[in-house]
């Protein structure tokens, strides 16, 4: 029995082909996804589907004899349930009429299928994918920021030397402008000085006049008495 003919077995119990062409589609993209994504899918009474490593190893090739090392690899590996066994050995008996070969699952216990397995494997990826691209926007988010805290540095140490240059400099000009009024200002308190030393040997000088006037009213007064 190949695919088409499974799809036409179960036609009539889905409602038509293509009813039954979609389930039996999804039913094996669910239980490949799950194997891939490392989950084991198991069916009660059927079997179930996993994962499994090989190492590396040495074998033969079955036409030359001679001896191949084999990669390490994962194969997919089914193993069959006991209710399956029990139906192939002759053991129990296939089930007549419309009656399922194959034990239905236990109430509560298809809340947590192969589906959902898939769904949450897609699910793990997809944050695993949003956490990778939120790192790598993150890390030129970080390098753009150290440039930029580098060059505000830089520019504030600019600044800094430029504005001491700037001081400096005023300061040594107003000391030059400090030193040349120093000689200028001694200057003028030299020829104030100068100015007014004649002006109190003038004031000195003329008092002796007054003396003269007093010695002339003594003589007047002497001949006054001699009349």
């Amino acid at each position: 029995m190949n695919k088409a003919q499974l799809v036409e077995a179960i036609a009539d119990k889905l409602g038509g082909r293509q009813q039954a062409a979609d389930a039996v589609d999804a039913v094996l993209d669910a239980m490949v996804r799950a194997v891939v994504a490392g989950d084991r899918v198991s069916v009660t009474g059927f079997g179930s589907f996993e994962k499994v490593d090989r190492p590396a190893r040495y074998a033969r090739n079955p036409q030359t004899g001679e001896r191949v090392r084999v990669k390490k690899t994962s194969v997919p590996r089914f193993r069959a349930g006991q209710g399956f066994k029990d139906l192939v050995s002759g053991t129990k008996k296939l089930p007549k009429g419309d009656e399922v070969a194959v034990k239905k699952a236990p109430k509560g216990s298809l809340t947590g299928g192969a589906s959902a397995t898939v769904k949450k494997a897609a699910a793990k990826k997809a944050t695993a994918a949003k956490k990778a691209a939120t790192a790598k926007k993150a890390a030129p988010a970080k390098k753009t920021t150290a440039a930029a805290a580098k060059k505000t540095t830089a520019a504030a140490k600019k600044t800094t030397a430029t504005a001491a240059k700037k001081t400096t400099a005023t300061a040594k000009k107003t000391t030059a402008a400090a030193k040349k009024a120093a000689p200028a200002k001694t200057a003028a308190k030299k020829a104030t000085a100068k100015k007014t030393a004649p002006a109190k040997k003038a004031v000195a000088k003329k008092a002796p006049a007054k003396k003269t006037t007093a010695r002339k009213t003594t003589a007047k007064k002497t001949t006054a008495r001699k009349k």
